[in-house]
């Protein structure tokens, strides 16, 4: 196809071929389009060659390539990230190649961002925006940010969704409501280290509990917290207890814009990961199956997951090291 800045579309060229057959120069006619000499005498001979046909756009891909990444591997990458679900570091591992090469098969192959999908069926579900304003602090520690993630708790038994047979209507019109779960999670802003907690509600007491157990696990990894980064919640915001520990850490409170979430972006897209890796990664028979499957989890993200942002590495492999 034709680029927008083109001087010539298919009916230009034709233009240029009927006042040539009239009996017009050459000269004369490119001078009247806007062309060079040489440009309308290239048209002039494809026409000649090809007749009118040749007047169209050809494609400007070649008629080979020999370095074009083999068609196995295309399909072992296709097929591994609908039966895994997993971005580009994680597919590279699987199939021995470059994250660089896998994400362009994906976008060859029109594949959906996984934040795009269902975390459990893999069906596409949404549309997403993104932002290429990204910040990063420059030790450990120095930022951490804190969120907190409501997860609608399991009955027992899995529910629908461990049960084929039955619909959401179903399971909303025939079960008990079972409340939900609020997971804590605190998000180091340089190393992407992560600690995380089901804990029964969000109030300020249960927050700053949170927090001082979450400090002391980042300070156990060579990450001593110094800011702390949060909504504007009441639990934090207005919490004597949660201003308490704040002291008690000698830790800096920053919050983020009011209407602002992305501001808090790292502990937003963690809790999309989570959800992703843990709690829909597969149907859970009760509540309790799922709190115990988080602490195995954690441990695998922040050892041995690679994280796309830290390139392809864990989130471990940036801890206790230094920063230049």
């Amino acid at each position: 196809m034709s680029h927008r800045n083109a001087r010539l579309t298919p009916i230009g060229r034709r233009i240029i071929i009927e006042r040539v057959l009239a009996g017009r120069p050459v000269a004369h006619v490119a001078k009247e389009m806007g062309i060079s000499r040489t440009c309308a005498h290239r048209w002039l001979s494809r026409y000649r060659t090809h007749g009118w046909d040749g007047l169209e756009d050809r494609s400007s891909r070649p008629k080979s390539c020999p370095h074009a990444t083999p068609a196995r591997v295309v399909s072992e990458v296709l097929a591994k990230r609908e039966k895994h679900r997993e971005g580009p570091a994680g597919l590279a591992i699987r199939c021995g190649t470059s994250a660089r090469t896998v994400s362009r098969i994906l976008a060859r192959a029109g594949m959906p961002r996984l934040w795009d999908l269902d975390p459990v069926t893999g069906v596409r579900i949404r549309a997403s925006r993104a932002t290429g304003r990204r910040y990063e602090r420059d030790a450990p520690g120095d930022m951490v940010h804190i969120d907190v993630k409501k997860l609608g708790r399991i009955p027992d038994g899995g529910g629908w969704r461990a049960d084929p047979k039955q619909s959401a209507r179903n399971h909303a019109a025939g079960h008990t409501k079972v409340g939900f779960d609020y997971v804590h999670v605190a998000v180091d802003d340089y190393t992407r280290l992560a600690y995380a907690e089901v804990l029964p509600d969000e109030k300020g007491p249960t927050c700053a509990g949170f927090l001082t157990r979450a400090a002391a696990a980042m300070a156990a990894n060579g990450a001593p917290v110094k800011r702390v980064m949060t909504d504007n919640a009441f639990a934090y915001r207005l919490s004597r207890d949660f201003q308490d520990t704040l002291a008690a850490l000698g830790a800096k409170h920053i919050l983020i814009k009011p209407r602002h979430p992305w501001q808090n972006g790292k502990a937003e897209r963690f809790n999309r990961t989570l959800q992703e890796g843990w709690a829909y990664r597969q149907p859970f028979t009760s509540n309790q199956a799922r709190t115990n499957a988080l602490q195995p989890w954690l441990n695998f993200y922040n050892n041995h997951r690679p994280h796309g942002s830290l390139g392809g590495k864990p989130p471990i492999s940036r801890c206790n090291q230094p920063t230049d």
